[in-house]
């Protein structure tokens, strides 16, 4: 008897699962896949009420945590998601942060123990497909809960061998580009965001794009829902006909594949369905 087809996506922090994976988790669960959200850490690093940021007087890392956790609840409502599993980490918060330094902090943490409770919970729900980020945290962000993540995940696919399939979330280069024409046109304020950098997937890397176009509004409402985190949001700021053209499609770069799929696909299922 086949088992029932089942999706790992594995992100850093509260509000992560909205942009570049809000659109497969709820294309697949409407489509009858079960879905489960492992998030690594609890967002301390986050704003505080009015805005506050960490490190300045008043923030309060507790309080943060608890906020994004009640946000993150009502996202995955939002995106229909069937297990939010919090492995409760500390947020390590941006590189050269202070919050860097702290014990406790997911990017201190030995790779092999996290990546442990990871496998205890691929061993659970044994997904055929699991998605996470790439060596440099997702197209070159450098965060480092997000290079911890990709460091853990990659080891807990190892160790337990259950994904069929493993990918990598990608933002394309070119994608990036024509967005950023897109914002200049819009009038949104892009600062000192250079499009020709690091930034991004390269093309070549890209091996599969998911059309979640029916799915925008309700990554936009899973987004919004993440208000505390407001200020940090840019794309809740862009005009209607650009959020669409950010959010209509999800791309992943193909890292494991155990079954016979297309070298570029448009279902991360791919190959998996009729086995």
């Amino acid at each position: 008897m086949n088992r029932q087809l089942t999706l790992m996506v594995v992100h850093a922090h509260p509000d992560d699962e909205c942009l570049t994976t809000g659109g497969i988790l709820a294309r697949y669960a409407e489509e009858g896949v079960r879905t489960v959200l492992v998030t690594c850490t609890n967002g301390e690093q986050g704003d505080d009420r009015n805005g506050v940021k960490p490190g300045e007087p008043g923030h309060d890392d507790a309080a943060v945590a608890a906020k994004r956790l009640e946000e993150l609840r009502e996202s995955v409502g939002h995106l229909a998601v069937e297990h939010l599993e919090l492995l409760g980490y500390r947020d390590s918060g941006m590189e050269g942060w202070e919050a860097n330094g702290h014990p406790d902090a997911f990017a201190n943490v030995p790779v092999e123990s996290a990546a442990a409770r990871l496998a205890a919970l691929m061993e659970h729900y044994r997904p055929q497909v699991v998605v996470t980020y790439d060596e440099t945290g997702g197209g070159g962000y450098g965060h480092p809960d997000h290079v911890q993540t990709h460091r853990v995940t990659v080891a807990a696919v190892e160790r337990s061998g259950i994904p069929d399939k493993f990918y990598y979330t990608a933002i394309p280069r070119s994608s990036i580009m024509r967005m950023f024409e897109l914002m200049k046109e819009s009038g949104v304020d892009v600062g000192d965001f250079d499009p020709s950098g690091d930034f991004g997937t390269p093309d070549e890397r890209v091996t599969s794009v998911v059309d979640v176009a029916p799915y925008v509004e309700r990554k936009l409402k899973a987004l919004q829902a993440h208000e505390s985190q407001g200020d940090n949001i840019f794309l809740l700021r862009m005009a209607e006909d650009v959020r669409m053209q950010a959010f209509a499609h999800e791309a992943f770069e193909r890292v494991l594949s155990k079954v016979d799929a297309p070298a570029h696909e448009e279902d991360l299922f791919a190959g998996l369905r009729d086995s």
